[in-house]
């Protein structure tokens, strides 16, 4: 696999993680707003919604440049 190749498998990791991070947070909105849910529930989502926040910070920061200032 070649770097240009790593690096556009790294853009639609990335993409594909905010698009999940995104689709957690109409979840949680949306779960909220029932009114019909289990703090067990929510807490669950929450953690999920912030491994992913950890996911894309270490992906951003894969996809930047080595350079030595």
């Amino acid at each position: 696999m070649t770097v240009v190749d790593q690096q556009e498998a790294l853009k639609q990791r990335l993409a594909g993680l905010k698009t999940e991070h995104r689709d957690l947070d109409i979840a949680i909105d949306a779960l909220i707003n029932s009114g019909n849910y289990n703090n067990f529930q929510l807490q669950r989502l929450k953690k999920r919604k912030l491994t992913l926040k950890d996911y894309i910070f270490l992906t951003e920061n894969a996809l930047l440049p080595d350079i030595i200032a």
